[in-house]
């Protein structure tokens, strides 16, 4: 058992580190005879984990169907209830290759069996077979709907097979069903919710999700996340070359100490960074952001050095949007108009300038934009309450009526996103 443990072990990428272990509770609708007793099974998740990040391993808590007898004989073809009983056995005796062949021959005579489904995708996801554990858990799902564990499993076998987008999907997902149920769970699936933020482009999203481990120890893999969503790089730590890892730590690191509380070390770290030659872009931004929420003006002057680097739309972005808050559409037009001219595509930038045109008296021209907003973003509860209110001035007032009925829809069960770059 020892040596077959070592062989499965290696099977993880060669850069992992050692990690602990935590539960994850799972209440998984499984058939009536499957009641009767409950068992603990142990899955090994192969997480991304570089470096020195200490990240656990997930247990799956399931019930499961009592062990049948075993065959003394075996029919030919083999029956559903003897590969089940084969399945099981060669399962609890830690043989995974058997099993995993076993449970394939299983769900292909009863694909209506979702613990063969269960078991097939978390010994193949333990074998390093993403994309196929990926195949079977989604069957799973589809008996099982709105299964955490197998949420949380798929997601990270997505994140393996580089299916980004669907792995935060099902991660976020996963989390919103309670699959972080304990902390060790909230950290593994957060830090990779994190990391994915950064791949898909929610720098901001990222460092609010990095914001959960501010009382963990420092670590190289950490500092580097961190970093790369703080300068806005959309990468994931071991996609850096050698020569990079530096300039990410040091922003990681001023980022990390700002926001676990030590602003005077972040701040001197920060000036560090600002005399690099060449400057660093978004390093400013950076800091701004970090600042915005409890010195605003200190923010400002932050983002204005962003400008003197170079353009910068997220920049232009925050200097119309802190105007707006008090609705001062003429402070906020010409940093706006800037923002879209630079990026269009940017859901924030199209946001401010819609709201800079309404109170500005160009009801139709910010109408036009804020509903560029909505086909870029259309979950964005932010652009749904600037269209009621610029809807209500142009007197359309089934629209205004109907966008704040959606507001209200939209936030009974969550809260309002960021309206951040």
């Amino acid at each position: 058992m020892d040596r077959c443990r070592h062989t499965r072990g290696t099977m993880v990428h060669q850069k992992a580190v050692s990690v602990g272990t935590i539960v994850l509770n799972s209440r998984l609708a499984v058939g009536a005879a499957n009641k009767r007793m409950a068992t603990i099974y142990s899955v090994r998740l192969r997480m991304h984990a570089r470096s020195h990040l200490a990240l656990p391993v997930l247990i799956v808590v399931l019930i499961v169907s009592p062990r049948p007898p075993l065959c003394t004989a075996q029919a030919n073809p083999p029956s559903f209830s003897d590969l089940a009983s084969r399945a099981m056995a060669a399962r609890e005796a830690n043989d995974v290759p058997g099993a995993i062949e076993l449970y394939r021959q299983a769900v292909r005579v009863n694909s209506q069996w979702p613990d063969g489904w269960w078991f097939l995708g978390s010994l193949q996801y333990e074998t390093g077979a993403y994309a196929a554990a990926d195949d079977a858990l989604s069957h799973y799902l589809d008996l099982v709907p709105n299964a955490a564990p197998a949420l949380a499993m798929r997601g990270l076998c997505e994140f393996e097979t580089a299916e980004y987008e669907k792995s935060l999907h099902d991660i976020q997902r996963a989390l919103a069903l309670g699959a972080a149920n304990q902390p060790r769970n909230e950290k593994i699936l957060r830090y990779h919710e994190a990391l994915l933020l950064t791949r898909t482009g929610r720098f901001e999203d990222a460092l609010r999700s990095y914001g959960f481990f501010t009382q963990e120890e420092l670590n190289p893999e950490l500092l580097l996340a961190i970093g790369l969503a703080g300068l806005r790089a959309s990468l994931l730590p071991k996609d850096l070359k050698a020569d990079q890892q530096e300039l990410y730590s040091s922003a990681g690191r001023a980022a990390f100490n700002f926001m676990k509380g030590d602003k005077e070390v972040a701040q001197q770290q920060f000036h560090r960074l600002f005399q690099q030659v060449p400057a660093v872009p978004n390093a400013h931004y950076l800091y701004g952001y970090l600042l915005y929420a409890s010195d605003p003006d200190a923010a400002i002057v932050e983002f204005k050095n962003e400008l003197e680097v170079g353009p910068s739309t997220v920049a232009e972005v925050m200097l119309a949007w802190i105007p707006l808050l008090t609705n001062d559409g003429s402070g906020a037009l010409p940093h706006a108009q800037k923002a879209v001219a630079v990026d269009p595509t940017l859901p924030s930038a199209q946001l401010v300038l819609g709201r800079a045109l309404t109170e500005t008296g160009d009801v139709n021209g910010g109408i036009q934009h804020l509903e560029k907003t909505m086909q870029l973003q259309p979950d964005n509860l932010e652009v749904h309450l600037a269209l009621a209110k610029a809807y209500s001035k142009s007197g359309r007032k089934e629209d205004a009526r109907r966008e704040r009925l959606l507001c209200i829809e939209m936030t009974k069960n969550e809260t309002a996103p960021a309206t951040h770059p």
